[in-house]
């Protein structure tokens, strides 16, 4: 119970065991009905719904002349007994479904207006759309679901701070007015009025913070941490998000994936779900060659595979071609999808498009035959080679693999849900591995990090091929969930020599660039780094999943549209000019009131 000196109990916890006692309640008119001698409330707490009754044989005519006025989504303070309902009116969609509290005084404490949206809804009402429902978040925070999934995320919250602190971690706080630093996205960046042309950033992470906890001797650290990337929004991104953020010391990969799946697994059991102690596991290399993707939904097969030496003995033009430019020709088996029609494969072929492919190649086995634009140029060992089945479509890109992974994955998931062969019930965790520790742009040859560039490489790689660090893998892994990645990590550089190495091969090359830029971490490198590495997850992901929400709006209290814009608070505004002159900040154009 969440007694005070205004209520005894709250509203949803009353049970057939507390008929006959006299309670006092506080909360919020849910619906109302006046039924001429009867008046009924629905009064609404976070706890739930309880039925308030009145009548003439229990309640003071004026009493009830005045519930019956009193409009929803007011806040009430009541007093009256709590009693069981007749076995005709009991409501099994209610906890309290069995009771009902005769009242025989009621106040109103907060009086509502009529509510801009309905907090109230039936079975198959229609939501209000999500702007306004973003308007006037605080009504929307009062519906049961969004509070249900608010409880819950407090709920996975407590459930990591005891897990971890069992296991001898520290949380300990970073700061959250930092120094710029590279971390893959934008950063936020705050002026400072007292040191006039000098910026803040808003941490992307904490991420060389707690190394340098490591540094000091804090030799496991943990922190539910915000962090903010300015950066292009999506369904499943927010500039300002939390994360698990997770460093230990003396430990190797292991030790921190074995920590992973267990708090993982008490975040989920919390949840309701049992899962595997231990996930499956994959390489980086079979990721993208099976699946075309780092983060593989293993749910259902359509597993990739290289026809590359099939083709070779095609006389197929475009083929051909991207076999002689030293590309590859990839593709997938669609069981059944020899079934549709012209317009539903040029759909498929525009979602391979927009990933950057130049077209899709078809062949399918329809009664008996090979059918397609490649059909003619098929040989003997071909046909034995594709081995298709009737029915079967099979669709190929040929192109190089940073093409063709793209656009085979996204023709596998949306032939996946044409096939209606996701099982939505199953969870299929899986940790990806063996990352490669530097990623070439195309064009300049320039290289940039996969993970960040405080991840540490394999050591046998950097020995085999000490002048090739394109094909050093880093020690980072990826936690993964049904082809949603739910947090990463690595293993650290801890040598200081080796840090201002990577640094070089990202083009950070002067000592002087690396002292202004990533100075205070090597400084703590060079005071002595123990091994050490860690991992941090989406936490707000996290509870989106667990709550069965399709958003992470629906997990965030008050969260930024896809514009990076929060419509209940009405930001950002622009700033009055005698304030921006105050911060030295001159701004052109638009952004001065």
């Amino acid at each position: 119970m969440l007694a005070t000196s205004l209520r005894t109990d709250t509203c949803g916890l009353l049970r057939r065991a507390d008929v006959g006692r006299t309670v006092r309640l506080g909360g919020w008119v849910h619906r109302s009905r006046d039924l001429g001698g009867l008046v009924f409330i629905d009064l609404r707490d976070r706890t739930g719904l309880v039925q308030l009754a009145f009548g003439p044989a229990w309640t003071a005519a004026e009493v009830q002349h005045a519930a019956a006025a009193i409009g929803v989504e007011s806040v009430v303070l009541c007093e009256g007994e709590v009693v069981a309902r007749e076995a005709d009116r009991v409501n099994p969609d209610m906890g309290t479904g069995e009771v009902e509290v005769r009242v025989t005084s009621i106040r109103v404490v907060g009086p509502a207006v009529t509510p801009a949206l309905p907090v109230a809804r039936g079975r198959g009402d229609k939501m209000p759309a999500e702007e306004l429902r973003l308007r006037h978040r605080y009504l929307d925070l009062r519906r049961p679901e969004l509070q249900d999934n608010l409880v819950l995320r407090h709920r996975l919250m407590q459930v990591t701070r005891r897990f971890l602190s069992d296991r001898g971690y520290l949380e300990l706080e970073t700061p959250i007015l930092t120094k710029p630093t590279p971390e893959g996205a934008r950063d936020y960046l705050v002026p400072s009025r007292v040191h006039p042309g000098e910026f803040y950033a808003l941490p992307q992470s904490p991420q060389i913070y707690k190394q340098l906890f490591m540094c000091c001797g804090y030799d496991r650290y943990f922190q539910i941490a915000r962090c903010f990337r300015d950066e292009d929004l999506r369904a499943d991104r927010q500039p300002e998000f939390t994360q698990i953020d997770i460093e230990a010391s003396f430990i190797e990969r292991e030790d921190i994936l074995t920590m992973a799946q267990g708090l993982i697994g008490a975040l989920w059991k919390e949840a309701g779900h049992d899962i595997p102690a231990q996930f499956e596991r994959m390489s980086y290399a079979d990721a993208m060659e099976q699946y075309g993707c780092d983060r593989p939904d293993l749910r259902y097969g359509l597993v990739l595979r290289d026809y590359s030496s099939v083709f070779a003995g095609l006389d197929f033009a475009v083929t051909n071609a991207a076999l002689a430019a030293g590309a590859r020709v990839r593709g997938v088996v669609i069981p059944g999808g020899a079934a549709w029609s012209r317009k539903q494969v040029d759909e498929l072929e525009a979602l391979a498009k927009g990933a950057g492919a130049g077209g899709l190649l078809r062949l399918r086995m329809a009664d008996g035959a090979y059918d397609g634009p490649l059909a003619k140029f098929l040989t003997d060992d071909a046909k034995a080679a594709f081995a298709l089945t009737d029915g079967d479509l099979a669709l190929f890109v040929a192109a190089a693999d940073h093409v063709s992974s793209p656009a085979l994955d996204r023709v596998r998931q949306e032939c996946a849900r044409r096939l209606e062969i996701v099982d939505d019930k199953a969870q299929r965790f899986l940790i990806v591995m063996d990352f490669p520790m530097f990623e070439k742009d195309p064009v300049t040859g320039a290289l940039a990090a996969v993970h960040h560039p405080f991840t540490a490489s394999h050591p046998e790689d950097m020995q085999a091929y000490p002048d090739e660090p394109a094909r050093w893998r880093a020690l980072a892994y990826d936690v993964v969930l049904n082809g949603t990645e739910l947090g990463g990590g690595s293993i650290r550089t801890s040598d200081p020599a080796v840090q201002s190495r990577m640094f070089s091969l990202l083009g950070i090359g002067s000592t002087e660039e690396q002292e202004r830029r990533f100075g205070f971490l090597l400084e703590g490198l060079r005071a002595g780094a123990p091994p050490h590495g860690g991992i941090a997850f989406g936490f707000d992901r996290i509870a989106m999943l667990l709550s069965g929400a399709t958003s992470l709006r629906d997990v965030i209290a008050f969260p930024k549209t896809t514009a990076a814009r929060s419509l209940f608070e009405g930001a950002p505004v622009a700033v009055p000019a005698d304030d921006l002159r105050e911060l030295h900040i001159a701004v052109r154009g638009e952004g001065v009131s």
